[in-house]
């Protein structure tokens, strides 16, 4: 490739004062490593949470062998990508003495800090920076967005369960040991950080990147830089272009029906009203219908944004310990009520296996968008590590011996996925120490409980 051919990896599409932020191009100058080096795109982290445990027979393949082939009826919807996924059975989570009566308020704070808080400062957060944050510190400076943290519902909890603070119970992610970060759960206030307006160094100006106007002059501008790229990086930006428009057009056509819905409510029937009559409002992720949209959403913001390089770290709450209900899914019971069913009444039994799979049904939505999309030699799906899973691994008995999780993508090479590991002995600190060695960052002590690396997930570290 010339020379002259090359475009910076921080070019934008500009336009009104707005710009989108480009996928990564072969013909981006830092693509070039040397002569006969091939192109090696960044890996990225990401994690996305569900609440309250699994029906541990409906989760767990019955054998190695039959990972790929059959998988049990909650991975269902990742079996065209359990190739590029890895289960291990047998990682334990942090032992909640001396806080035996907080189980919900301790399974999303010690998700990815693999420690307890403070037992002598309970009311306030101290506890420990968390894995994600640990990598936004160290490769965060390379994007525009050192991490991404997003939530469907509000962080706001009050059950102050052994006295812990109400931040325990909806954060997972800890800038510092006692600085919880909060998640965006607008999707709208999403894409305004993704691809906001900058007026002055280092700061990022509200602008409503769904202005059709100007998505129509930054996208029609993307037309003289696609004449200069070779065929494969036209492709790509094509590609990218697209899912730019199907999430603004997804984002909109929610606003219209929450618009339509708030003024029916009011009295304001379409019939009694003019264009003129709409009143603002404001967005909020719904708790009824459609939750698997406003997920999906989210998750094609978070697939922009590793697709962009506009954060390289993400953290996704798909739900929080005890608040949220799935009218999608034929029941208005709350998670956490059919959560204790003692094992004996059938039908919780059923509508907690219902909720995990729905929710691993967005999780494989996000993977399956990643793999579709190419990326240097391969996928995006094979530059990226994320990870699913829950803080519990029975919600029934609050149990924590063998937690779920999920691990996709190949970090560039370094998780050896397509696999089940039945009998792998290690906790939540050795699992989150080795997913950030994949991921490149070194940590120089070990995250919370960790006592080692799980050397038999990982390929060429």
């Amino acid at each position: 490739m010339r020379k002259n051919f090359l475009i910076d990896r921080r070019t934008c599409l500009k336009g009104l004062g707005a710009s989108l932020a480009l996928p990564l191009l072969d013909s981006m100058g830092w693509a070039e490593q040397g002569k006969g080096k091939p192109f090696k795109p960044p890996v990225r982290l990401g994690f996305m949470y569900m609440p309250h445990g699994v029906i541990m027979d409906q989760f767990w393949p019955a054998n190695a062998e039959s990972f790929l082939s059959a998988p049990p009826p909650a991975l269902e919807s990742l079996r065209p990508v359990l190739n590029q996924c890895l289960l291990m059975k047998g990682i334990s989570g942090v032992p909640i003495s001396p806080f035996n009566g907080a189980p919900h308020a301790l399974e999303l704070s010690t998700w990815l800090t693999a420690i307890l808080p403070d037992a002598d400062t309970r009311h306030r957060v101290n506890i420990a920076i968390s894995a994600d944050q640990i990598a936004a510190n160290y490769v965060g400076a390379l994007t525009s967005l050192p991490s991404l943290e997003l939530a469907t519902m509000p962080q706001t909890h009050k059950e102050n369960q052994e006295g812990l603070h109400e931040a325990y119970y909806s954060h997972c992610s800890f800038r510092s040991p006692t600085q919880a970060v909060p998640a965006e759960i607008n999707p709208r206030s999403v894409l305004n950080r993704l691809f906001g307006k900058s007026d002055k160094p280092g700061q990022t100006a509200p602008v409503d990147p769904l202005d059709r106007r100007m998505l129509d002059l930054v996208i029609g501008g993307a037309r003289d830089l696609r004449r200069k790229l070779p065929q494969n990086d036209q492709h790509k930006l094509d590609e990218y272009l697209d899912s730019v428009r199907a999430v603004e057009r997804r984002i909109a056509a929610i606003e219209y029906r929450q618009k339509e819905a708030a003024l029916e409510k009011a009295g304001v029937g379409v019939s009694k009203r003019n264009a003129s009559d709409s009143p603002p409002i404001e967005i909020k992720i719904p708790v009824g219908d459609k939750r698997s949209e406003y997920m999906q959403v989210m998750c094609d913001l978070n697939v922009l944004a590793f697709q962009t390089d506009t954060t390289r770290v993400s953290t996704y709450i798909g739900s929080t310990p005890n608040g949220v209900s799935y009218p999608e899914l034929g029941f208005n019971d709350q998670h956490h009520s059919q959560t204790h069913h003692g094992n004996k009444d059938a039908e919780k039994i059923r509508k907690v296996a219902a909720i995990t799979k729905f929710n691993i049904d967005q999780f494989a939505y996000m993977i399956k968008k990643m793999r579709s999309l190419r990326e240097g030699d391969g996928t995006l799906l094979d530059n990226c590590i994320m990870m699913w899973g829950s803080g519990l691994e029975d919600g029934n008995k609050h149990a924590r011996e063998n937690l779920p999780f999920i691990v996709a993508g190949r970090g560039g090479g370094t998780v050896n996925a397509g696999r089940f590991l039945l009998n792998t002995k290690g906790n939540q600190g050795d699992l989150l120490t080795t997913l950030l060695a994949c991921a490149g960052v070194p940590v120089d002590r070990p995250i919370g409980i960790a006592t080692k690396q799980l050397t038999e997930m990982t390929a060429n570290l």
